[in-house]
């Protein structure tokens, strides 16, 4: 769990003046957590003598309308509109330290403009206005967090425009991705919670502008409890998807339509018989930004109009021919899930020649949803012969040589349960013609083997006859010319059939026949007739 912190996406900077705007009011901003010992700086050791301390606050909604909330003039006598011990001067002896503070443990609604205003004489010496924002954070569930539990950590500060920035930190040190949701509150999640994330979350403020506290974390432990493990509600889509596509075709494999957090797909094999036999083979957390893709690369996450860091999911499969079968997209928000299913059949031909036909033969997977396939020529009139070697495959065979009645795009065709039809053409052209624009070529045979074999053995056996002319010297020169001559007159091949010259008349033929003699020589050359 902790690499997948690695990967975590880092969103921090948003707006924060959708309710404020210009120039601010205050010189300090001070943000603390509901509860917690706060303290708003006050100070100027410049003034001596006899010096009165109001401090007044302006609650967040009440335009300036300013309540006192302590004041104590020169003979140190203190009043106000708060009798509690929680609010008091940090320092009694403000008129010998010139320490003005006020402490306070502040409630949700104390958040709002401090003014801290020093009079001497009834004139006012100084001012000094700070803006105090109350922090609220949220943690769902709470600790300890039962396994594999979706965690949400959320924070708030009030008034949104007293912070610039507000993060998440994981115990790895890794900065979280987060969300800002309505009302400026930030969101960090662990959709699926792991002994390995235990430990502290820090939640860090930035205030806006000039702060004595420019920057505060707050710490949340949190942990785990193996015992107990999470379990969700499973909401299952009606509607069932039947499709089919060609192999190496694009097909889309949608999800719900809800925004989720992370997203999972299940794939059971085409023709499979037992559902046991499913497979995970994508899983991905916008959260944490993990991956995991066990079909890649025909199987990748959809771009627009999806948006999958955003929670919006749906998939882009390229399909070989046995990639076709079930598909279920299963979407996680928070204790939710939402699942969605696709059967696929994928379409692919394929092309087999022989000496005397042209086999075309069409296979298809997931045959539980088609109904019916067939081979059909472009000349509608043109009745094919098709017959099937196995379950999902059908085949019609065209006799050699191709003829221009038999040439031209052959067409299989399936149809689905649901009515829906998926082609593939295979392009069949005469031997001469220009088959630039064929989809699917029809593969050229190799030579035969004795054939081969034959070739190779050409070279050898013009080098044999070479040696044979060099030691048969008392052969004049003429009388070989005449000789091969007389058995090449029409093919001018030395090395014609024996049986064929034996046959011509005796007058007039001559023919040698070579045949392997020992390991030193390599043919042997017999009597002349």
């Amino acid at each position: 769990m902790e690499c997948a912190f690695l990967t975590v996406t880092f969103v921090t900077f948003f707006a924060v003046y959708s309710s404020f705007s210009g120039d601010p009011d205050w010189e300090d901003v001070v943000v603390a957590r509901e509860g917690i010992p706060t303290v708003l700086i006050c100070t100027d050791t410049t003034v001596r003598g006899a010096v009165a301390i109001n401090w007044k606050v302006q609650p967040v909604g009440l335009e300036k309308e300013w309540k006192l909330v302590l004041s104590a003039n020169e003979k140190k006598e203190f009043s106000g509109s708060t009798t509690e011990k929680s609010t008091r001067l940090t320092d009694p002896n403000f008129q010998d330290s010139g320490v003005f503070s006020l402490f306070l443990l502040p409630r949700f609604e104390d958040r709002g403009l401090y003014s801290c205003m020093l009079k001497q004489k009834e004139r006012t010496l100084k001012e000094k206005i700070i803006l105090l924002g109350i922090l609220r954070v949220t943690v769902v569930p709470p600790p300890p967090v039962p396994r594999r539990s979706p965690l949400r950590l959320s924070a708030r500060v009030f008034p949104d425009y007293a912070v610039t920035q507000i993060t998440w930190t994981a115990p790895s040190g890794i900065i979280m991705k987060i969300e800002r949701k309505p009302k400026s509150s930030v969101l960090a999640k662990l959709p699926e919670v792991e002994n390995d994330d235990s430990g502290a979350y820090v939640c860090t403020v930035y205030p806006w502008g000039n702060s004595s506290n420019s920057l505060l974390a707050f710490s949340v432990n949190m942990t785990v409890d193996d015992d107990k493990v999470s379990s969700l509600r499973i909401t299952h889509e009606n509607t069932e998807i039947s499709t089919a596509t060609q192999a190496n075709t694009p097909v889309p494999l949608t999800c719900p339509e809800v925004k989720g957090d992370y997203v999972w797909l299940y794939w059971l094999r085409a023709d499979a018989k037992k559902n046991n036999e499913m497979q995970l083979v994508y899983k991905y957390d916008r959260w944490r930004g993990s991956t995991v893709n066990n079909k890649s690369p025909m199987l990748e996450l959809a771009g627009s109009p999806y948006d999958a860091e955003a929670g919006s999911f749906s998939f882009i499969l390229t399909p070989g021919y046995k990639d076709g079968g079930l598909y279920i997209c299963e979407v996680f928000y928070n204790e939710d899930a939402f699942s969605k299913r696709t059967t696929l059949s994928v379409l692919k031909v394929t092309t087999s020649l022989s000496s005397s036909k042209l086999e075309l033969e069409c296979l298809y997977s997931e045959r539980s949803q088609v109904i019916s396939a067939v081979w059909k020529h472009q000349k509608k009139s043109h009745r094919l012969k098709m017959s099937s070697k196995q379950p999902g495959s059908i085949s019609t065979y065209l006799p050699l040589p191709i003829t221009s009645d038999t040439a031209g795009n052959y067409t299989c065709t399936i149809q689905l349960e649901k009515g829906q039809t998926v082609s593939a053409t295979q392009a069949v052209n005469l031997p001469n013609e220009d088959a630039k624009d064929v989809s699917v070529s029809v593969p050229t045979p190799s030579l035969p083997p004795s054939l081969s074999a034959l070739l190779l053995l050409v070279p050898l056996v013009a080098a044999a006859v070479g040696v044979l002319l060099w030691r048969q010297k008392h052969i004049s020169d003429r009388g070989i010319e005449q000789s091969l001559s007389v058995i090449s007159r029409e093919t001018e091949n030395i090395y014609e059939n024996p049986e064929d010259i034996r046959q011509a008349p005796p007058q007039s033929s001559v023919y040698m026949d070579l045949k392997p003699r020992g390991e030193d020589d390599v043919y042997k050359e017999l009597e002349r007739y």
